[in-house]
């Protein structure tokens, strides 16, 4: 039950149960927007008062090609607006703040093997090599610690 509880309470979860609400908010406010002025839109240069009404009749069977229309058009203005204001804008701000990270280890003058930065000598040629960097400090016995 308590590893259940911590499911529930993770930070992910929570987070992608807001973004679910939310996407569905906005894809309502999209096909609103789409139905309420764009289809309308459409129909006045089409010559149908109602485009998403716009069908066809074959043997009986109706074919509302205007909501499937209605649906194109609401896909592509979400797919715009998600693209332009959150996938551009988060890979800008991603790009960015990263950070390159400083490698750790270098490579051998003599045998061209990975060593560590610190390191006198190489572990696979065992030749003396110069440390990048100083090696870290340790307290020598007896020695006041600060």
């Amino acid at each position: 039950m308590e590893g259940f509880k911590k499911f529930l309470l993770q930070g992910n979860l929570v987070q992608l149960a807001v973004a679910v609400v939310i996407g569905t908010v906005f894809s309502n406010l999209i096909t609103a927007f789409t139905e309420g002025f764009i289809t309308p839109l459409l129909g006045i240069f089409g010559g149908v008062p109602e485009f998403g009404d716009a069908s066809f009749t074959v043997n009986g069977s109706v074919f509302n090609y205007g909501q499937f229309i209605d649906a194109v058009i609401s896909f592509l203005i979400t797919a715009a607006i998600l693209y332009f204001f959150v996938v551009l804008p988060v890979a800008k701000l991603l790009e960015r703040t990263a950070k390159v990270e400083e490698a750790t280890t270098r490579e051998c003058p003599y045998c061209y093997s990975e060593i560590d930065k610190r390191a006198g000598r190489c572990s696979n040629c065992t030749s003396e090599v110069i440390p990048e960097t100083p090696p870290e400090e340790t307290l020598e016995e007896g020695s006041p610690s600060s």
